[in-house]
């Protein structure tokens, strides 16, 4: 039996349900604002449901999300503020770890706006360095290119802490990235940025099988964290779009979820856990089959 870091599931989509706001294009930052205590609360329920790791909610929090409202004074602010929510969380529970969450420039699933490396490496960079002190390890998550994931890399790596780089995947082939480049060409970009760990994430579960299946040979602990979207809308895909263009599946209940990683498990996965529209039942439940299974969760 093996022993498996089982992450936390989604947070914004967890965040708009509990706080019933209308979604706006700030997603889950917004509600830092409005209802700051909710980021601990999901974060607490997390842990108690048998999640071993709490990830930031500074997903989004890149200056290019909040010059356009105005609200880039309140940059360095945010990410402290949503560090500040994980550990107090992480603390009351006893144990833990604190993943420091970065999610991709511009907007999400979309390659064909990445920033070029040079430029985007300091941006990247900025916000590892805000997140280092407090957190242990810096997520890359959603990577939908390859251009996007360097410059991703290119800067959190210079934080000094471990970084773990998720992809996101094609919902039809789970082979290749949402940019149409095979997700077998990452393996050039992980020998060169020397990542943790590498995963799939914010993609179909019935794909993630065949994108664990190319992870696997990069030489590095790998695992896949599912959404539960029926797809990723083109209405999603443009600037300013909300949740609200995001439609959620009725079919993927816990148990249901639960089988799906047991399967990444089986292929030799040894962290899994839960995206957007992925919440604590679903975790409890995958901690539930794991410890029935005899893994060990760390």
């Amino acid at each position: 039996m093996a022993q498996i870091t089982l992450l936390d599931g989604g947070m914004g989509q967890e965040l708009v349900a509990r706080s019933h706001d209308a979604p706006s294009p700030l997603w889950a930052t917004q509600v830092m604002f409005d209802h700051p205590d909710l980021v601990r609360e999901i974060h607490a329920d997390y842990f108690s449901s048998g999640a071993t790791v709490a990830t930031t909610n500074t997903y989004a929090l890149h200056h290019d999300r909040l010059i356009p409202h105005g609200q880039d004074n309140l940059f360095a602010l945010l990410h402290a503020r949503a560090i500040e929510q994980a550990n107090t969380a992480r603390d009351a529970h006893g144990s833990g770890r604190i993943a420091g969450s970065i999610g991709p420039l511009v907007m999400s699933y979309r390659a064909d706006v990445a920033v070029p490396v040079a430029e985007a490496a300091p941006k990247y960079a900025e916000i590892a360095m805000l997140l280092a002190p407090n957190v242990d390890f810096i997520l890359i998550e959603t990577m939908a290119g390859l251009l996007q994931a360097e410059g991703a890399l290119a800067g959190a790596t210079q934080a000094g802490l471990p970084v773990w780089v998720s992809f996101t995947v094609d919902d039809q082939d789970g082979t290749r990235l949402r940019s149409g480049e095979a997700l077998s060409d990452a393996k050039a970009l992980i020998a060169r940025y020397h990542p943790a760990a590498v995963l799939a994430n914010c993609s179909l579960p019935e794909v993630m099988q065949a994108a664990l299946a190319t992870l696997a040979t990069f030489g590095l602990p790998f695992g896949a964290y599912a959404n539960g979207f029926t797809h990723i809308s083109d209405g999603f895909k443009t600037q300013g779009a909300t949740v609200a263009e995001l439609t959620h599946r009725h079919d993927l209940t816990p148990r249901k979820y639960a089988a799906f990683a047991m399967d990444w498990v089986a292929q030799g996965a040894t962290i899994v856990g839960g995206c957007c529209e992925v919440g604590p039942a679903h975790i409890q439940a995958l901690a539930q089959s794991l410890r029935a299974a005899g893994h060990e969760i760390v």
